[in-house]
């Protein structure tokens, strides 16, 4: 005769594989508490964007997640080739931080988005205990409440303002320094002490360096202040393609020139009052593997290499200027190799990617 225990398990058991099975179904089913969701995207549907009523502001509203415009859209003529992926522009990688000086005016270079810069400037004037008398993240301008630096002789305050920088991703930061003299309502165009400025603009570029590894991100500095830079390559109304760019004229003249060194080209004469650079390409450097720019250029070797061209600077409004590169005659020796479309862009595309 089987044990009573053994005969109520046997019974049992199928209860409680039912019951798992229908406890499954409550918590992992398609109506379960816990349900598979990956494919919820497929079901998403648009909807009219909040309407804010009649009177009341909308600035705090958009988009979390914004999709960037296209600013590169050139498209070559001829025969259709698949493209070797973007490279990662090379001039804003190699620091973090960098001191830029035209002129009197400096700023400091951040290789982050606007929205990462902010969070590091209030963590740096929250560590250096200086007071806040005005924060606008919407504009990306921090103003400090007066403090007596050691060694100074009168109180000073400081205007921080973050603008975006001129390569996608990157930010400018520009401090402005105030003295407790005279009219202290109205900030003054430029700092009474510049040498006060330049020590709070380098502290404050060594705190960001520091502090990269650990940086939060400000949602209503990266939606106010845009990462998208100020340059694209664009293609005017006669098919000429060129590189726009939304600097002051002698700022931009300054960024293509230190941009044309930077890209392997050798400057053998500039004309400030016309706006040109004349240059030789001098090609990859020999002893590097092949890299991207033979992919922009197809070819393993460098069919610009030793030609001359002229690098043109042209004021399109207040605001921007135009960058365009026009090929000359190879000098005595050397075989002037035409340049085609393709070639063009691959090298206005160098150039982009260096200036800053």
């Amino acid at each position: 005769m089987e044990h009573p225990v053994k005969s109520m398990l046997k019974l049992a058991l199928p209860l409680v594989l039912v019951s798992l099975c229908t406890a499954c179904g409550y918590l992992f089913g398609d109506e379960g508490v816990f349900r598979d969701k990956s494919n919820d995207y497929k079901k998403s549907r648009e909807v009219p964007a909040l309407r804010v009523p009649e009177g009341e502001s909308s600035a705090a509203l958009g988009e979390m997640y914004p999709i960037p415009p296209v600013t590169d859209n050139i498209l070559l003529a001829g025969k259709f080739e698949v493209p070797q992926p973007a490279p990662l522009d090379t001039g804003s990688e190699d620091e973090q931080v960098k001191i830029q000086t035209l002129g009197e005016e400096s700023w400091a270079l951040v290789n982050s988005a606007p929205g990462q810069l902010w969070p590091q400037v209030r963590a740096f004037l929250s560590a250096s205990q200086i007071p806040l008398a005005r924060v606008d993240a919407s504009a990306g301008v921090i103003e400090t409440g007066w403090v007596t630096l050691e060694g100074e002789p009168m109180a000073s305050r400081f205007q921080f303002r973050i603008d975006q920088g001129v390569q996608r991703g990157t930010s400018e930061l520009h401090v402005l320094q105030m003295s407790q003299v005279g009219d202290v309502d109205k900030w003054p165009a430029t700092s009474n002490s510049p040498s006060q400025e330049s020590d709070m603009l380098r502290a404050l570029a060594q705190y960001v360096a520091n502090s990269t590894d650990s940086t939060p991100v400000s949602m209503v500095a990266d939606q106010a202040i845009s990462a998208e830079g100020k340059i694209s390559v664009q293609e005017g109304p006669d098919e000429d393609i060129y590189i726009r760019l939304s600097l002051p004229y002698d700022r931009a003249w300054a960024s293509v020139g230190r941009a044309i060194e930077e890209s392997n080209f050798e400057i053998t004469d500039r004309d400030r009052s016309t706006g040109k650079y004349y240059v030789r390409f001098l090609g990859t450097d020999s002893g590097e593997e092949a890299g991207w720019f033979d992919w922009l250029l197809g070819s393993d070797e460098d069919p610009m290499t030793n030609q001359v061209f002229v690098v043109s600077v042209e004021s399109l409004d207040a605001k921007d200027v135009a960058i365009r590169i026009e090929q000359q005659e190879a000098p005595e020796g050397t075989e002037t190799v035409t340049m085609e479309r393709r070639d063009e862009q691959a090298l206005l595309a160098l150039l982009k990617s260096n200036i800053d």
